[in-house]
């Protein structure tokens, strides 16, 4: 580890990574983007949409692709240079809508800035774990809890430019911001030194108080993918955003077919949802410090699993809306969770490449979600069978949780064992 992080205060590496995050979360406010474009260059909403698409599918396979190279590098260099490509990548869009050019849409937003997302999505999470052995779920959590509270800073911002200066100018202006703002992130990011442990808790440690987590190994990407564990991460991850985000791109015509609510006050629900995913990210990431990680999970499944059972029939607005919003905890503290845990079972040495990998979950999840609720739906001609479809898929993944939890035990038991007869 370099001297240089001896020098760093760990709530700023924190402040640095919420700002990255804030600014490639500001992806899920592409919809403030979807009718000013459709009307000033003439497009379907499906070629509009298709550009946050092809971003999503970029997060994952750059984050996938690009993890070990985090790990080689470091976060400073990695968070650099997913500023430089997300940058690029919203003034490019600039330049799309200047062209009239849908597919240079998609490669410069879509593709060139799908590569920032993925790359600065990952790049601090590691590190932040080194810099918070005591706090690993909030840690990750803070700067994951960014990601998911960017819409509603960005969404305003992107109309009320718009409505100033235009579609292109909007997108250069906000590139030359993104740019600046994670570029400057990326300086101040460096690794703790070699066995780092803030002073109090290091003081806790020594008086008995509390005790160093011993994660359950130290692999490698390529030795993790040989254990059921990471199958089971993603698997876990796949099922809650599957149905997560499955419920966030319908929220709004399901609250008014099965509350009878009007339209503008289902946008008022849906724009609070998004407090919620933010909110669900600090919280349970912070939850899963004192419960852990596995039983975390077990209690997003076990109740979801009710709350998508009820949902249907939960006519009343006020009940509708607490499981939706309880729902959106649950989606959000899914994905700010997923860090610790993995550096919980695999250990620290390449926690960004694995993390990449599992992240794939999130890509697949983004196709497959709205794919099921839109042919179920238009199957059956309601929502309601959707959200039971996603009642079994919740049971599936509490029996992977679960499982989990005993192949955890298993291994610290056969970890004793070996530690036993060393001695």
């Amino acid at each position: 580890m370099s001297t240089e992080g001896s020098q760093k205060n760990r709530w700023l590496i924190a402040l640095s990574a919420v700002c990255i995050h804030i600014c490639i979360g500001s992806v899920y406010a592409w919809s403030v983007y979807t009718k000013p474009i459709q009307l000033a260059m003439g497009w379907n909403l499906t070629e509009v949409t298709t550009a946050f698409s092809v971003a999503i599918f970029f997060l994952g396979l750059s984050a996938a692709v690009m993890g070990k190279f985090v790990e080689s590098r470091g976060p400073r260099v990695a968070a650099a240079l997913a500023a430089i490509l997300f940058g690029l990548g919203t003034v490019g869009a600039g330049v799309s809508i200047w062209l009239e050019s849908k597919y240079a849409l998609y490669l410069t937003y879509g593709a060139l800035g799908g590569c920032g997302l993925g790359i600065g999505y990952i790049s601090p999470v590691s590190t932040l774990v080194k810099w918070f052995p005591d706090r690993r779920g909030m840690a990750t959590g803070m700067a994951i809890m960014g990601f998911g509270f960017a819409s509603a800073i960005s969404g305003p911002a992107i109309k009320l430019l718009i409505d100033m200066v235009g579609i292109s100018a909007t997108f250069y202006i906000l590139g030359a911001i993104y740019f600046v703002v994670m570029f400057s992130a990326a300086l101040y990011l460096a690794p703790p030194p070699a066995g780092y442990m803030p002073e109090r808790f290091k003081q806790e440690v020594a008086s008995g108080k509390k005790a160093v987590q011993q994660d359950l190994s130290n692999m490698t990407r390529e030795e993790s993918l040989k254990t059921a564990r990471f199958y089971g991460l993603w698997i876990m991850l796949f099922i809650n955003v599957t149905c997560g985000i499955a419920v966030i791109g319908v929220a709004s015509p399901l609250l008014q077919e099965i509350t009878g609510i009007t339209a503008m006050a289902a946008a008022s629900a849906v724009g609070i949802m998004g407090i919620f995913n933010g909110l669900g990210r600090i919280f349970w990431a912070s939850v899963s410090d004192y419960l852990t990680r596995p039983i975390v999970y077990v209690i997003f499944f076990a109740t979801q699993i009710g709350a998508f059972y009820f949902l249907p029939t939960a006519t009343s607005v006020v009940l509708f809306q607490v499981l939706l919003f309880y729902i959106m905890t649950c989606y959000g503290g899914g994905f700010a969770s997923i860090p610790a845990y993995i550096a919980d079972i695999f250990g620290t040495k390449q926690l960004g490449a694995i993390h990449g990998y599992i992240l794939t979950a999130w890509a697949m999840a983004g196709l497959v979600g709205p794919t099921i609720i839109a042919y179920v739906k238009d199957t059956t001609g309601n929502y309601a069978s959707t959200l039971h479809v996603f009642v079994g898929f919740f049971v599936v993944a509490l029996l992977v949780s679960i499982a989990m939890i005993f192949n955890i035990k298993s291994v610290k038991l056969k970890n004793a064992a070996i530690a036993a007869s060393e001695v």
